[in-house]
């Protein structure tokens, strides 16, 4: 895979579509008036350079590709590519273009491609057209990887990232730039390259509609006061209706009205189901701190959501698979790219983060034992039995040794005792106070994390559910495990009810491996088609954000 950099740049400044075609429409005549054998040798020379790391920058820009671009060139005996004018407009307006994928088009050169560009009755020189035809060509390389794979490696900021990476290749990316810059079909090959997924065009739609709430100056910010109640009256609620239409959960006229009338009311209650929020009403500082992010930065956050579907959405196929949606609390069960079953689900707390990455369900435990996690053992466990506390008897947990025998927790010294150096296991048997409640959904992977049941079901009506140690616990179990066991003859609803009812641990093996895909959305849709915002409970946003918003090496 070529590299790839990026650096922020202060202000785009576009030419008109008819300014940039006038620019560009002499760029051919000019190239071909240089001699093609001195334009030849040019490109060799620049060619072998990259090739060995010693290409100084193109004017202000450093020219990345450093695998492709040999190959483009090679193969043609080092020929210029950039030649007919209406190909070089044509890549100026594609690059243009990517600020409605969420990038920046000066990352791509557009700059110094626009202070290049030949003019009308302007001398060339083979070594300028050389660096302006090497340039163009790396900008177009750049940005096919970047709408292939991201623009940002998820392992720069994702430790753990294991997901496939799309199958793309050099020789792939060079033959996608090859008849870009043959056809001059530049927006075709980027077409071609963004994830065809119904999320990302979504995702884009997004975009475009919030960059034109922002440009028309957003919505009003609404001050701080008591909490706004349904049939109140308050100086507020004429901003507070203007803030709503912006985003159109409120459809009526405008108004000066102070009363905080039904129909605002069931339009506050819309927009407090598409932030996660429970939807009273009620507008007190939590809700007004949503309502106050600038539209601005929800650009920001559909950019930021933009770039995790170029890490994801190439491999998610129409294949079954389940989606644990960790920013939204929920699990969902998804056929031909569409959720056909999903289900409420509490996830790691922020300093127990669940992770991101991808695995396979390979098996269902019904009644499931517990065996507490190195983890929970280290920051919850040991400290309490070290101070007195008989956690283990609170929480029905046994000692094991490795033998299988349980071990009298009264003869142990727990003061000598790390999460490293301990010996045994504490392990809790089945039951209705069981950890894992009666479900356990395994997919092996070395965070030790799966989906399972819980025994505190009042926690699913939180609006913010981030309260476990990393695992994923449902709402609905016994349903998952019926659409991943797929064997509606063995285990249908009411022969896992009876086999969860004799209380007695059984393993079933699925048939077929599920897909399992822990992914951190933070912009979503929901049954309606309404955007959808989710808190960034693991701070995850702003870190991509500043990723992307930089030009360094990918």
């Amino acid at each position: 895979m070529c590299c790839k950099f990026f650096r922020t740049r202060p202000g785009n400044a576009f030419l008109p579509a008819a300014a940039l075609l006038a620019l560009s429409l002499c760029a051919g005549t000019s190239a071909a008036a240089v001699d093609p054998a001195a334009l030849r040798e040019a490109l060799q020379e620049r060619v072998t350079l990259l090739r060995e790391g010693r290409l100084g920058p193109v004017g202000r820009e450093p020219v990345m590709s450093r695998s492709v671009l040999p190959m483009l060139y090679e193969s043609g005996g080092f020929a210029a590519r950039w030649t007919d004018p209406a190909h070089v407009s044509a890549l100026l307006q594609a690059l243009d273009g990517l600020v409605a994928d969420g990038l920046d088009p000066a990352d791509y050169h557009v700059e110094e491609l626009r202070r290049r560009a030949p003019r009308a009755g302007g001398a060339q020189t083979a070594a300028e057209a050389a660096d302006f035809d090497l340039l163009a060509s790396d900008a177009l390389v750049i940005a096919l990887y970047h709408l292939e794979t991201g623009k940002v490696d998820p392992k720069t900021i994702i430790a753990d990232w294991n997901f496939n990476p799309h199958p793309l290749t050099d020789a792939a990316i060079a033959a996608a730039a090859r008849r870009a810059e043959d056809t001059g079909r530049i927006e075709e090959e980027f077409a071609a390259a963004r994830p065809d997924h119904w999320m990302y065009a979504r995702g884009r739609e997004l975009l475009a509609a919030y960059r034109a709430i922002a440009a028309r100056g957003g919505w009003p910010t609404i001050p701080a006061g008591p909490s706004l109640k349904p049939g109140m009256s308050d100086p507020r609620v004429p901003a507070l209706r203007a803030r709503l239409a912006a985003e159109g959960d409120y459809t009526g006229p405008a108004s000066a009205d102070p009363l905080y009338d039904e129909t605002l009311v069931a339009a506050m209650k819309a927009f407090q189901e598409r932030h996660l929020l429970e939807a009273d009403g009620i507008v007190g500082p939590g809700v007004l701190k949503e309502v106050n992010v600038s539209a601005e930065e929800r650009v920001n956050q559909i950019r930021v959501n933009l770039e995790r579907a170029r890490w994801v959405l190439h491999e998610i196929g129409s294949e079954d698979h389940v989606l644990v949606d960790i920013a939204g609390y929920g699990v969902r069960y998804m056929h031909e790219r569409k959720p056909v079953w999903q289900s409420r689900a509490i996830v790691g707390q922020p300093f127990r983060q669940t992770p991101s990455f991808r695995a396979e369900i390979q098996y269902v435990v019904f009644n499931p034992t517990w065996t507490v996690p190195p983890t929970i053992l280290a920051k919850d466990i040991l400290p309490h039995m070290k101070a007195g506390s008989n956690v283990l008897a609170k929480k029905h947990l046994k000692v094991i040794d490795n033998q299988g025998r349980e071990i009298d927790p009264a003869t142990l010294n727990w003061s000598h005792y790390t999460a490293k150096n301990f010996p045994y296991q504490l392990r809790q048997d089945p039951g209705d106070d069981n950890a894992l409640g009666r479900v356990k959904i395994m997919f092996p992977n070395p965070h030790l994390v799966y989906l399972h049941d819980t025994p505190s079901k009042s926690l699913f009506d939180k609006d913010r559910r981030n309260f476990s140690s990393g695992c994923i616990r449902l709402e609905k179990p016994r349903e998952l495990a019926e659409l991943v066991l797929a064997d509606p003859a063995s285990w249908n609803r009411p022969a896992i009810d009876a086999v969860i009812d004799k209380g007695e641990q059984r393993t079933v093996n699925l048939k077929k491996r599920i897909p399992v895909l822990l992914i951190y959305w933070t912009v979503d849709q929901d049954a309606a088609g309404r955007a959808v915002f989710k808190p960034d409970v693991y701070g995850q946003d702003a870190v991509l954000r500043a990723a992307l918003d930089r030009r360094a090496p990918r």
